[in-house]
């Protein structure tokens, strides 16, 4: 049986635990901040209809929706400390990105060469930006792509990413720096996650395990990036020299059904 949200947040009161997607007074006196109040999308700025939802106190994206557009923050960070609870449906992917350099619209219908590797749509799209939203045809696969950092979302056991390169299980950053180990909590089940951004350094938790400790621009990471951004490539560049600091944050659509709730954030000085 679903409870409605009411019944949960009340039942959580009476045995003493913090009902979801609220804050504490300590929490508030600290600087946390809320990004997700558990019934409306204030705070995130206007994805498509059929790109998200929100059920039962989650943001929550939908399958198949016409263009896949990442939920973006209206609000932006620098060096932050970020938790929130996520699941996803069996066999299903998802991430949160951070550090978002740029966003273009990728519609392969509506490029000179449809069959272009998608590294190369996005490399055109970034120099061009010919794609236009009110061209997009239902099931032409078209999406907002935020250039960015990620932490990965995902079903270790299903999903074929998972399954091919430990650089892309839950908690990595993703196909960057592998998770350390897989601490996620069977599908259907809320994972517990946290990202700590100071400068150039990120940790990625998952389930109170620290699984990525890593500098953005260490030898490891910057292999991978240009393994699969080629030299001169904009997408390179900018992962590379990181221009823009202070961006927002996003809850990434790939075409799958997950949800988050508790999305709760705190800025933090920047390093000496």
């Amino acid at each position: 049986m679903r409870l409605p949200v009411v019944a949960l947040t009340l039942a959580a009161s009476l045995f003493g635990q913090q009902p979801p997607n609220t804050l504490t007074k300590e929490e508030k006196q600290v600087g946390w901040m809320l990004l997700f109040d558990g019934k409306s999308m204030k705070g995130w700025t206007k994805a498509g209809a059929d790109a998200w939802g929100i059920e039962d106190g989650c943001l929550k994206s939908l399958a198949n929706p016409k263009v896949r557009a990442d939920l973006l923050s209206t609000a932006t960070f620098g060096d932050f400390v970020m938790t929130f609870e996520w699941k996803v449906a069996p066999g299903s992917n998802s991430g949160v990105k951070y550090k978002i350099q740029d966003a273009v619209l990728i519609d392969a219908a509506q490029l000179p060469n449809p069959k272009m590797p998608f590294e190369q749509q996005v490399a055109y799209e970034l120099e061009h930006h010919s794609a236009r939203l009110d061209k997009v045809k239902a099931g032409s696969g078209a999406q907002i792509y935020p250039v960015a950092f990620e932490y990965q979302v995902i079903d270790n056991q299903r999903h074929p990413d998972a399954l091919h390169s430990p650089l892309s299980r839950a908690a990595s950053l993703y196909r960057m720096a592998a998770a350390t180990k897989d601490a996620t909590k069977p599908v259907g089940e809320f994972n517990q996650a946290k990202i700590v951004v100071r400068g150039k350094h990120v940790e990625h938790w998952l389930n109170g395990v620290k699984v990525v400790d890593t500098d953005l621009d260490t030898a490891e990471v910057r292999k991978h990036i240009e393994e699969r951004w080629a030299a001169g490539h904009p997408v390179r560049e900018m992962l590379e020299k990181m221009p823009k600091q202070i961006t927002p944050v996003a809850l990434q659509h790939h075409n799958d059904v997950a949800w988050f709730r508790n999305i709760k954030i705190r800025r933090l000085a920047p390093p000496n």
